[in-house]
């Protein structure tokens, strides 16, 4: 594993993670991988379908 460089949107270097630093985050994810896992988008609620009587329908 190789030392990480963090660069910004302007291509300046903004900081650089060790390689010990990377080692001991492999170690904590291993142990605890909830953590890590990406949080997905919420389903939006479907809208639940109303029941029409046949009246409305023909008028």
């Amino acid at each position: 594993m190789h030392e990480v460089r963090v660069y910004d949107s302007s291509g300046a270097l903004k900081k650089v993670i060790s390689e010990k630093t990377l080692k001991a985050r492999a170690d904590r994810q291993v142990l605890f991988p909830g953590g890590y896992a990406k949080s997905k988008k919420k389903a939006k609620p479907q809208p639940i379908p109303t029941k029409k009587s046949k009246q409305a329908k023909l008028a």
